[in-house]
């Protein structure tokens, strides 16, 4: 969304070398820096003081907003430390690590030291004021309900209000007696006693706020802080409820396996849980535990990625629309039903990874966080005001980053996931609305680094993201958090410590766009292996990626996964292995499986398969809405389709085992060798290896290449490894898995021009039309080479000699030599008798028999 006044809130990078009160660079004129006193701008801290932050808020090109420093100016000792820090701070940016990784940030370095001086400086003040930043993201402890000496405490920040009750079932929804108190930083408090010794407030009894705001109008909310929301499902459009969530020990859930380790590249299996029932209905957490992971596990995944976890009002936004950041979806069972979910992941090896939406909340009052909102300022509010706090496209409210009591907020909901639920990490949703003022809407990016370093950029909320990612990989070391980032943000994937943002993965965004154009606008002969190689490798140097070929945006209503774009209609009638495929599920499958393999295999450092994907899920994804007269049919997934043995749906999930497997085998994501030998448009055929595997893709909707040369770096034997023609993934087994192919020295050593592809050896392989193929280097002793890799065997004409040849791979066409003091006579089985002069090879050792 664009600012009115063309000068979006912090954004304008300063120069950090003079600190002087002009601009520097492009951006002259647009910044005014505050003197030292008040430079930061200034944040109310309840519980302690009054005090500038250290984010500099710019509006319309002025310093907007007065609010109150008093407190910390008459604060000198804390004054003059802050201010010696300021200068070690700065000193600490004139080194980036980034700026040593890519020449282009060079013309982009004040803005780049800008943004890590605002994120140390926010740090500082957060340290200062806080105790740490560890200590500060432990809100919930503080705010909510918490139990504390005879009673239970409850706090809500709520400065707008003029008047404030608990109410809820334990006092008759009557919130007269039960005043709350507010102090000066708009935290309203009030602490409930025990009666005879037992919590006034029961387990699971609902509860609310109710305040009165400015105009006189008395509101009930749910509490910001809750941890658990329930509506009544048998009233259409019932409001949610806030549940006091307190179990007693035996209720409890209590953890019984430890984290699994830390995958150095993450197959993720990104699923719902609502929504993995074969039933027409809601899963619950529990039934998906017990039925579902195992089928995660049993395909090689080592990571679950849960979307719709936090709570949310509507159904249908997918879980993207949160009304309640610290309750887990009450749609699916308890918070310790979630707990046993995790807990049944970490037990079969899996790690769990939790779909996180920092990027906006729902517009939803009377259910969620925008019903604190008033009317008052940015400064009392959880959100942005005006245009810049609304997003058009998703109609959401935008956080204020910039606010204290915010911050506060998102960084408490990580650690409040990552400790009471034990998950191992993120996948931060929609960063790219954050990162840009403009949140990418009718915006095409095209890699010109001043889309990313301008004054559209949101420096207040990449500075929370570097918080965000330095708390998370504090608290949790082995931590793995990804970035939903479409616009290709530089330096996203580096660590805060470099000046970074600090996320361990991108989403390879790019890639099922690429698939999508491809199957819906081109015919199979236009496709170019060069453009497909491209956007597969087209990545930043030193930032993993998570490839994937299609998740659930691909699966929404209105839009196609790749198996119903390749299959369509026929997926109703073709998939009966009782009868012959048609054309369409031969091209359907064989597609299938090539581009979920090569995304794999060629497109990044990890990857990412959507439930119900690996096996072709039919038709689409369409939450219950009035449109579809509120159906759950289309919000399941079928997991009897790929149970039924003679249904096709086997072939396309045994493959994605497979290829996972073989990861676990080879370790090939891992690799940092990756090297593409040949992207041949005529032949259609991508030659690649990814550490010492080489892999062969043909793409070629008819032609069988017998004898394909393909380029390699090490010499020897190899053999497939695997192949998606085979017959047990539904191909035909025209590739032979028992064949060896030696590879042949290509061109000069060391002179890569003079070599094949730009490799120095060669081996030539069976290539059948859309099909590929895996090869391994066979590693073997003389004893074995000779025992089980017979070239040939022959009796020596005039003698009762038999004798095995074995061919020099590296010296083909050196002259015959008979070693029997090489290989001893017992190395040597019985084999069918040929004359030498059938030979047509010409072996450089002979085994005697």
């Amino acid at each position: 969304m664009y600012c009115s006044s063309g000068f979006p809130y912090a954004t304008v990078p300063f120069s950090c070398k003079n600190r002087s009160n002009k601009a520097s660079g492009n951006f002259q004129g647009l910044a005014k820096q505050l003197p030292t006193s008040a430079s930061l701008g200034s944040k109310k801290f309840p519980g302690k003081c009054s005090f500038p932050s250290s984010t500099m808020i710019l509006m319309h090109g002025k310093v907007g907003h007065e609010w109150k420093i008093s407190a910390l100016l008459e604060d000198n000792d804390t004054m003059s430390t802050l201010e010696e820090d300021d200068e070690t701070i700065e000193e600490d940016a004139e080194n980036l690590g980034i700026l040593s990784l890519d020449p282009g940030f060079k013309a982009f370095e004040d803005h780049l030291r800008h943004r890590f001086i605002r994120y140390l400086k926010q740090k500082r003040l957060i340290e200062t004021y806080e105790g740490s930043l560890e200590e500060f993201a432990q809100g919930y402890l503080k705010f909510g309900f918490n139990k504390e000496q005879d009673g239970i405490v409850y706090r809500e920040w709520a400065p707008a209000a003029q008047e404030a009750q608990l109410i809820g079932d334990f006092n008759g929804w009557d919130g007269s007696n039960y005043q709350m108190e507010k102090d000066q930083y708009g935290v309203w408090t009030i602490k409930i006693p025990d009666q005879d010794g037992e919590p006034a407030i029961q387990h699971n009894s609902r509860v609310k706020f109710r305040f009165k705001h400015g105009n006189g109008i008395w509101v009930d909310r749910i509490p910001a802080w809750i941890k658990y929301a329930t509506v009544d499902s048998t009233v259409f459009a019932a409001p949610y409820d806030g549940v006091y969530w307190d179990p007693p020990p035996s209720e409890r859930y209590t953890f019984k396996h430890a984290r699994p380790p830390k995958p150095e590249c993450p197959r993720i299996y990104e699923a719902h849980v609502g929504m993995s029932s074969t039933e027409p209905r809601v899963n619950s957490y529990r039934e998906f535990a017990d039925d579902i992971l195992p089928r995660i596990k049993a395909n090689n995944y080592n990571t679950v990625q849960l979307m719709a976890i936090m709570e949310h009002s509507y159904y249908g936004s997918f879980g993207y629309h949160v009304t309640n950041f610290f309750a887990a979806s009450s749609r699916s069972g308890t918070p310790e039903d979630l707990k046993y979910l995790i807990d049944k992941a970490h037990g079969l090896g899996l790690r769990v990874l939790m779909d996180v939406v920092h990027s906006h909340a729902s517009n939803n009052i009377t259910d969620g966080l925008n019903g604190y909102d008033v009317g008052q300022s940015a400064e009392d509010s959880y959100f942005r005001t005006g245009e810049q706090g609304y997003h058009k496209l998703w109609d959401s409210r935008l956080f204020n980053y910039a606010n204290w009591e915010v911050l506060r907020f998102l960084l408490s909901n990580l650690r409040w996931w990552l400790e009471e639920f034990n998950f191992d990490g993120f996948r931060f949703d929609g960063v790219t609305s954050m990162l840009y003022h403009h949140h990418g809407v009718n915006i095409s990016f095209t890699g010109n680094y001043n889309e990313y370093f301008s004054e559209a950029t949101d420096v207040d909320a990449a500075v929370y993201l570097m918080l965000a990612n330095h708390l998370i990989h504090n608290i949790f070391p082995d931590a793995i958090v990804v970035a939903e980032d479409v616009s290709g943000m530089p330096a996203l994937g580096r660590p805060v410590s470099d000046g970074g943002i600090g996320f361990d993965f991108r989403l390879a965004m790019a890639i099922p766009d690429k698939w999508i154009d491809y199957l819906k606008n081109k015919k199979d002969e236009e496709w170019s292996m060069e453009e497909i190689v491209f956007c597969l490798t087209n990545r930043r140097y030193t930032e993993k990626c998570i490839a994937y070929a299609e998740s659930h945006d691909q699966a929404i209503v209105g839009d196609k996964t790749i198996s119903f774009l390749l299959m369509d209609k026929e997926m109703y009638s073709g998939m009966s292995c009782l009868m012959d495929a048609s054309p369409t599920i031969e091209r359907g499958i064989a597609l299938h499986k090539m581009i979920h393999f090569i995304t794999m295999a060629l497109g990044g450092e990890g990857y990412l398969n959507f439930m119900g994907n690996e096996f072709g899920h039919p038709e689409w994804i369409d939450f219950p809405r009035e449109g579809n007269g509120w159906s759950f049919d289309k919000c399941r997934r079928q997991w009897n389709l790929v149970d039924a043995d003679h249904l096709r749906y086997k072939f396309m999930n045994s493959f994605d085992r497979a290829m996972n497997a073989l990861d676990d085998k080879f370790s090939f994501l891992e690799s940092t060798k990756q090297f593409v030998s040949s992207a041949n448009d005529e032949d259609k055929v991508i030659v690649f290896e990814r550490g010492d595997l080489v892999f062969v893709f043909n793409f070629h909707p008819e032609i069988t290449y017998d004898g394909y040369k393909v380029g390699c770096e090490l010499p020897g034997k190899y053999r497939v490894a695997l192949d998606s023609d085979a017959l047990e993934f539904g191909g035909h087994g025209r590739v032979g898995h028992d064949v060896d192919h030696f590879t042949s020295p290509e061109g000069i050593p060391g002179e890569p021009e003079t070599n094949f592809n730009n490799r120095p050896n060669s081996f030539k392989v069976l290539s059948p039309p859309r099909t590929c193929v895996v090869y391994q280097k066979v590693e073997e002793d003389l004893e074995e080479h000779v025992e089980e890799d017979l070239d040939d065997q022959v009796k020596l004409p005039g003698t009762d000699t038999t004798v095995a040849v074995v061919m020099d791979q590296q010296e083909p066409n050196k002259d015959l030599t008979l070693c029997q003091e090489d290989i001893g006579e017992s190395e040597v089985k019985d084999t069918e008798e040929t004359e030498v002069e059938n030979l047509s090879c010409a072996p450089s050792k002979i085994a005697f028999g």
